[in-house]
């Protein structure tokens, strides 16, 4: 080998090895970087625990409506109980999900609270409604259960509950009540009988002339 091809041959063996480190570091940077795996510990403590239901929680899920409820324009909302804890309930509306805690009021209505605190579902005898308790405003509203459809049906013969002595002397002026045949309470007069007279007074009465 002269003395010429010696450093050709070595700026050529420098080029290939640059050709060669330039390709491995941009294969490197090109390299899609390893998925993580989520170990299953860790999976488990991304979901929030719920506290365990108390006996008046389990009565209060026990008095909601379970199923389908229609709603205004055309919506609906679905009520179920939640697989994984006994005592919540799932309410499903369009792409929502909520799980709620139920609790039964002092006045007889169901609150079906979002254990997140963002939503409401609020349950009464004849229709229920869907709240943003965050904004302060409803969410959907005339939610019907076909329990709560026959609720609001009235029974043949059903009473409301009115007496109608009571509203008759509510409804007229109080110098009209007594003469009506009513108290100031508003309850029936017991003094005058129907078709029944006084009886007279002894001025009214004039002694029989003697003969």
């Amino acid at each position: 080998m002269t003395a010429i091809q010696r450093p050709c041959i070595a700026t050529l063996t420098a080029l290939a090895l640059c050709v060669a480190a330039a390709t491995s570091a941009q294969a490197q940077a090109t390299k899609p970087p390893a998925k993580r795996s989520l170990k299953p510990a860790a999976a488990l403590a991304a979901i929030a625990a719920l506290p365990a239901a108390t006996a008046e929680q389990l009565t209060a899920a026990a008095r909601a409506f379970f199923g389908s409820y229609a709603c205004e324009f055309g919506q609906s909302v679905s009520v179920s109980t939640n697989a994984q804890h006994a005592g919540y309930i799932d309410v499903h509306h369009g792409k929502s999900l909520w799980t709620m805690k139920p609790v039964l009021s002092s006045t007889g209505a169901l609150r079906l609270e979002d254990v997140k605190g963002r939503v409401l579902m609020l349950q009464i005898a004849t229709k229920s409604m869907l709240m943003d308790t965050v904004v302060g405003r409803r969410l959907i509203d005339d939610c019907v259960h076909e329990q709560q459809r026959h609720a609001a049906l009235p029974t043949p013969g059903q009473s409301l509950g009115i007496d109608p002595n009571m509203a008759a002397a509510a409804a007229a002026p109080p110098g009209l009540a007594r003469a009506a045949g009513t108290d100031a309470a508003g309850a029936p007069a017991v003094a005058a009988a129907a078709g029944s007279e006084a009886p007279p007074t002894t001025a009214q009465v004039t002694p029989a002339t003697p003969r």
